[in-house]
């Protein structure tokens, strides 16, 4: 970190219990969420708390402790009052600490890359804009990663949620996408509704079985902290404390696309993937990752990630057909406008 290490110390008053473990939170959830937003290390003892890190996100960090306490303090007659995640994030938001551009750009503490050790050995970006993607899925609540097969989109996203699992930084994983036939009539599929679509979202499971192994997937599928399920699935759902990712997004509509967003919930982040040149709806049908890329550029919070043939990791001629892809496509288009090439 480039600001200066601070060391505070401060004793929160009256000392109770019961307050202490509402401020803290189920697991010390409250406390890891204050040390990942705010990228310091908070220790405590009873009443007794010690937070380093930056100086000007040490000094929030011990106001926000302080702040939340205090609302701890039970009404009379009732019990004291738990502080939720919802709270914690609310009081971040208010301090307007995230907005001064003072937070820890990457408060994970770990860099720009996310190393997690699978039976393939450690995954990390290889290329630049890799790395910028991962740094952003880091730092931003929404992510979008647009660009052709092959440059590792999805796989860290996978990545990153099965890091933040792993880190108790979220508390469940759930991986989507439209159930949208590419080119191809399926025709009848048997089975219950979740043998139907598991062909769809037959890549996400790969990649998650690769990085945490079959079995314990198994178990955690079974534990329902990790959900694999189509888009449709989302309506009508709020999804706090969860690491979502959309793969797929081009074969969204304008409304599953606006429907997902919009069930992001406190503490949980979303990255959407997807490759607008593979779009597989019908023709009438506007892509929802097309019009979010229109709508959504200039929002705050959000952020777009263009891959190119570049930053293909499969094999080589992979680059190659996609180079041709892009080479081909260009062309038809300067002769369908020739006007707008000259200018």
């Amino acid at each position: 970190m480039t600001a200066n290490v601070n060391n505070l110390e401060l004793e929160l008053q009256p000392a109770d219990g019961q307050r202490l473990a509402s401020l803290c939170g189920p697991f010390d959830d409250n406390i890891k969420q204050l040390e990942r937003r705010l990228g310091v290390e908070i220790n405590y003892h009873n009443q007794h708390f010690q937070v380093v890190g930056p100086a000007a996100m040490v000094k929030v960090t011990g106001e926000l402790l302080r702040r939340l306490y205090v609302e701890t303090q039970a009404v009379r007659g009732q019990s004291v009052p738990d502080i939720t995640p919802e709270q914690v994030h609310l009081a971040i938001k208010e301090s307007r600490v995230l907005e001064q551009g003072e937070a820890a750009d990457n408060g994970y503490q770990y860099g720009k890359e996310v190393t997690i050790k699978t039976k393939r050995g450690l995954i990390k970006p290889r290329t630049p804009n890799q790395a910028q993607y991962v740094a952003h899925i880091l730092s931003h609540d929404i992510t979008f990663g647009i660009g052709p097969a092959g440059t590792g989109k999805t796989y860290l996203a996978v990545a990153a949620a099965v890091d933040a699992l792993e880190r108790q930084e979220i508390r469940r994983i759930l991986l989507t996408r439209p159930a949208v036939e590419a080119g191809e009539k399926l025709g009848f599929l048997p089975g219950d509704l979740s043998q139907k679509v598991d062909p769809y979202l037959r890549p996400l499971y790969d990649a998650l079985f690769e990085m945490l192994g079959f079995e314990r997937v198994e178990k955690l599928i079974e534990r329902n902290v990790i959900e694999v399920a189509p888009l449709a699935y989302m309506r009508g759902r709020t999804l706090n404390d969860a690491f979502i990712i959309l793969d797929e997004s081009q074969n969204t509509t304008v409304e599953q696309m606006k429907m997902f967003l919009t069930r992001i919930g406190f503490n949980s982040k979303a990255v959407i993937t997807g490759d607008i040149t593979q779009i597989d709806l019908p023709r009438n049908a506007k892509s929802g990752l097309r019009h979010a890329i229109e709508v959504l550029g200039e929002v705050e919070g959000l952020s777009f990630n263009f891959f190119r043939a570049e930053d293909v990791v499969r094999h080589p001629v992979v680059a190659r057909i996609v180079r041709a892809y892009e080479a081909f496509d260009e062309q038809q288009k300067r002769e369908r406008h020739p006007d707008e090439s000259k200018s």
